[in-house]
């Protein structure tokens, strides 16, 4: 678990209920469920209409990373790698074969498969950083819904503004359902905006920083597979073992 995630979430809500109460208002005039379902609905259906169905599940699918993000595997790639060097130069390409079989990740299996196959390194490099180019445009699909999001919520929710002030216009003669209105119409505008900044945005970011941090240990390890099938220095290798283990 990500207890900073939660705890922005938490400190987030807080701030809008704390200068509430301190402005004299009460938390129950935030509570509005027709502003909430137009800032909402409206919102997701403006991404579907831009989204595929498939990457708008796999985006919305990716929002558990924010709270529970995927474990730091780079030490364990380190130490593969420096396994792989070494059974490359002390018993040839072939021996890899094993660790191809015992490996659990879909890169590192394609990058080994292609090295025991006695494809050509310019060629086995070429087919990696076109996996790793189609990885990373598919990620970044899926994470610019909640870019998209950010950007769509804010003007739905003037759009809600515009619909209660409507209402408002249409009950004048009424005073007993104005109030009604006016809290949709300014509550709308606070769901929109506050949920772009404080969550939307927020999300999109970390989700991004999780994409480019699996990408960043592809390209590496592509790297290593085509150091090891022209059989570079090792001191070559160790260099890339340090990039990897580099904090970001």
């Amino acid at each position: 678990m990500d207890w900073a995630s939660v705890a922005g979430v938490l400190v987030a809500l807080a701030g809008i209920v704390i200068g509430q109460s301190l402005e004299g208002g009460k938390i129950s005039s935030l509570l509005q469920p027709a502003a909430f379902a137009i800032v909402v609905i409206g919102t997701f259906g403006a991404v579907l209409l831009q989204t595929r169905p498939k990457t708008l599940w796999r985006g919305l699918r990716m929002l558990r990373l924010v709270f529970a993000p995927p474990p730091d595997t780079r030490a364990a790639l380190a130490r593969d790698i420096n396994a792989w060097n070494l059974a490359a130069r002390r018993d040839g390409l072939l021996s890899l074969e094993r660790y191809m079989l015992a490996s659990k990740d879909k890169f590192n299996t394609k990058g080994l498969r292609l090295i025991v196959d006695g494809i050509a390194p310019d060629k086995l490099r070429q087919l990696l950083d076109t996996e790793i180019t189609a990885y990373e445009t598919e990620e970044r699909q899926a994470v610019r819904i909640w870019e998209s999001a950010a950007g769509y919520s804010p003007t739905i929710g003037i759009l809600g503004a515009v619909l209660g002030l409507i209402h408002v216009m249409e009950n004048l003669t009424d005073p007993s359902k104005l109030g009604s209105g006016i809290a949709v119409a300014f509550v709308s505008t606070i769901y929109g905006v506050g949920l772009a900044n404080l969550f939307f945005y927020p999300i999109a970011n970390k989700l991004k920083a999780i994409v480019t941090q699996s990408v960043h240990q592809q390209e590496i390890a592509a790297a290593v597979f085509y150091d090891i099938a022209t059989g570079d220095h090792t001191r070559v290798i160790d260099e890339r073992i340090a990039t990897l283990l580099r904090e970001h």
